[in-house]
């Protein structure tokens, strides 16, 4: 017979559920995904260190666990809630169940949760802090104030790469990737046309970059408020300074803004799932694309050499810049779109024209 858990919110809701997983209590700031498919990379995307992470597609694991499909090498997220978690998954990629999954690796999971009143709960009061228990509280209050208190601060060397890793294959363009908790297959995107990657950690300075000899620098997305990364950021503008060609890339995105002086703010409930939908403000057109992130570039107020590029749809946020005075432009969003529409993937085509090649890419 399943074990009874609970999900305690800030506000006082308490959600009773089944325990899956690790079985065990979490504390983290709530939030939730809209995907239909990629379970697997979310459990493993960097940018949830930290976090809860509820599905909004009812029923999770149908598929199994695919390996191919993690973004890093190990869960990293702090507790998931599901609707249903199926222990019959049917692909012909399956390795096993995501039941045993998440033993294996640590992460507690609540299911039997009406996801759907969860979900809205967060919409229209935003992301909040929230417990998953394995009794149910019988001191609730102390634990509201104790989620009440608490402030989750991912950092960012937390999941990084821990030194340099060299190119996996040869390539036309030298590559610098700055890893502030990058997936997998941004790097296999630059590989794919033509590039060989070098990553470096967070840690690494514009000097220590430089000294690489690259033709481009990447600068990956990552966990946490953008806020916590003072010194990146002035690495960044170092950086910017000699006029190499840049990309970033959800933090990447944000850090870069903010070497130029730009601010960030905290969106209500933030975009995280596979179809979110974003204009590009110059052509008119506009994509589905793949996010995953709680913060945004404040684009009311932009410097002189900061430009506007994309915008989501859904809620005006800036999703996108362009730099006047620079090769250098940023994305919001998740180019390599796994798992999730693969509208945007254009995006490294962009990359590439900066540093030479591709020139009738727009």
């Amino acid at each position: 017979m399943a074990k009874k858990g609970y999900l305690l919110l800030e506000d006082g809701s308490l959600y009773e559920g089944e325990l899956r997983g690790a079985q065990k209590c979490a504390m983290a700031e709530l939030v939730f995904n809209t995907s239909v498919v990629g379970y697997m990379e979310t459990l493993t995307d960097p940018c949830y260190a930290g976090q809860i992470v509820v599905q909004t597609f009812p029923c999770i694991g149908n598929y199994g666990v695919i390996p191919r499909e993690e973004g890093c090498p190990n869960p990293v997220l702090s507790g998931y809630v599901a609707r249903e978690i199926t222990d019959q998954p049917c692909n012909f990629r399956c390795t096993g169940k995501l039941d045993d999954y998440l033993k294996e690796y640590g992460v507690t999971a609540l299911t039997g949760v009406d996801t759907r009143a969860l979900t809205r709960k967060l919409r229209d009061k935003g992301v909040m802090n929230a417990a998953i228990l394995t009794e149910k509280p019988e001191n609730a209050d102390e634990v509201v104030a104790q989620l009440k208190e608490m402030g989750f601060h991912p950092s960012v060397d937390a999941h990084t790469c821990k030194e340099v890793q060299l190119p996996r294959t040869k390539g036309m363009y030298n590559v610098v990737l700055w890893d502030l908790g990058a997936r997998g297959n941004g790097q296999t995107e630059m590989e794919k046309r033509s590039c060989a990657v070098t990553c470096v950690p967070a840690s690494y300075t514009a000097k220590d970059i430089l000294s690489l000899n690259p033709d481009g620098v990447l600068i990956s997305n990552g966990a946490g408020n953008p806020a916590d990364n003072e010194e990146i950021v002035r690495e960044i503008a170092m950086l910017c300074e000699e006029k190499l060609p840049v990309m970033g890339v959800g933090l990447g995105h944000q850090l870069l803004a903010m070497s130029q002086g730009c601010t960030t703010l905290k969106l209500q409930y933030g975009h995280r799932g596979g179809n979110q939908p974003v204009k590009d403000v110059i052509t008119g057109l506009n994509y589905i694309s793949s996010q995953n992130h709680g913060y945004a570039v404040d684009h009311t107020q932009l410097p002189e050499n900061v430009i506007l590029r994309f915008v989501n749809r859904n809620d005006g946020s800036c999703e996108g810049l362009d730099y006047s005075d620079m090769p250098a432009f940023s994305v919001q969003f998740q180019p390599e779109a796994c798992g999730g529409p693969m509208d945007t993937r254009c995006i490294y085509d962009r990359f590439i024209a900066l540093m030479g090649g591709n020139k009738e890419c727009r």
